[in-house]
């Protein structure tokens, strides 16, 4: 349904951004056992401060991961979120599927088993650091394929070894780097054929792709919850996902590569998905699903210390509406309580139907 013909060019329009010189930004570290520190250092090292602990450590894996972990490779974040961080470890010999690990917020410390989730929580590391906060879509939140490194007793931290399995004891390092040439902003033109541009602070744009399917509804996307409105949700090598609703209600839509999409029978028959496509596949590509974009958006920004940098740090997603010239806010949508059970309201599956145009804003800093 969504197939994109083109004929592959010699050269991918994405070939720049899947080939990038990367700065670190900062790095992780966390301590695999009870009360073993979180730890978060924007100096390479050289110094640390503590951002929170492990309230229950992991020993275990998960072989039953979401299928777009597939296309990440081993040893690097599968995906970020205001809700959860995702770690492959290994691929599945059977389907090539993803084995992963993960970093789970507080709110996930009570009552784990019964949210709905990819994850088990045997394999599931719980923190005492809040949703959207810290590592968790604050400014230390880490990016779609950074390493991770491992570090047991007296050694130095190594990549992971062959199909990893976390130990007590372990200090895992995530080292968040991005691209050192950084965008602007990505524009979606959402209509069937649209242009997806990408440009870059020195004035440099270009087309990177193409809209396949607009998205024309809101669905309720449980880690929106974690979120806020116009906010970056998630991403990982499949989706970016992004809220429509306040912090503490639920609503959103995500924006999903052609591939991937043609897999879910619920992408090609709701409206709550954007379906995207290039000359080549986008799936685990950068731009969009590796490399670039991350959760980064805080609600309590203007009240920080810092708090300058850190309105420097977010990532923001804008619209147009038919007949309007001008960018603005993303509109709210969120759902009551009944209906994050029963069935949609009519209005949710044409909420931006008047949605011409998207932005994702990237950082100053």
């Amino acid at each position: 349904m969504f197939g994109f013909n083109a004929a592959a060019e010699a050269a991918s329009p994405i070939d720049y951004e899947n080939s990038p010189k990367f700065e670190e930004v900062s790095r992780i570290k966390l301590w695999n056992l009870p009360g073993g520190t979180i730890e978060v250092s924007s100096d390479k090292g050289k110094s640390w401060e503590t951002i929170g602990s492990v309230v229950y450590p992991t020993v275990k894996t998960n072989a039953n991961s979401y299928k777009a972990a597939r296309w990440v490779s081993d040893g690097k974040v599968a995906a970020t979120a205001v809700n959860a961080i995702h770690i492959k470890t290994a691929t599945a010999s059977a389907d090539g599927s993803g084995i992963i690990f993960s970093l789970l917020p507080s709110e996930f410390t009570k009552a784990a088993k019964h949210r709905r989730s990819y994850l088990s929580p045997d394999s599931s590391i719980y923190t005492d650091i809040a949703a959207g906060e810290g590592i968790f879509g604050g400014s230390f939140a880490p990016f779609v394929g950074n390493t991770i490194l491992v570090g047991r007793t007296k050694e130095a931290p190594q990549t992971l070894p062959n199909n990893y399995k976390p130990q007590i004891g372990d200090k895992i390092y995530i080292l968040v780097e991005r691209p050192i040439d950084y965008p602007k902003e990505i524009i979606f033109e959402n209509k069937f054929g649209g242009n997806i541009s990408i440009e870059y602070f020195t004035g440099r744009k270009r087309v990177i792709g193409q809209v396949l399917r607009p998205v024309v509804g809101v669905g309720r996307f449980e880690g929106s919850k974690f979120a806020g409105v116009g906010r970056i949700r998630a991403n990982h090598a499949g989706v970016i996902d992004i809220a429509t609703s306040r912090l503490g209600k639920v609503g959103g839509f995500q924006i999903v590569p052609a591939e991937h999409g043609s897999e879910m029978n619920y992408v090609r028959t709701s409206t709550q998905w954007m379906v995207i496509g290039s000359d080549a596949s986008l799936e685990g590509k950068a731009p969009f699903f590796e490399y670039f974009i991350r959760p980064v958006y805080g609600e309590s920004d203007l009240a920080a210390d810092a708090w300058e940098n850190k309105l420097l740090e977010r990532f923001l997603v804008e619209v147009k509406l038919k007949n309007k010239d001008n960018w603005q806010s993303m509109p709210v949508y969120e759902f009551d309580d009944y209906y994050l059970s029963e069935e949609l309201p009519l209005w949710a599956n044409d909420a931006l139907k008047d949605l011409t145009h998207l932005r994702i804003l990237f950082p100053l800093r």
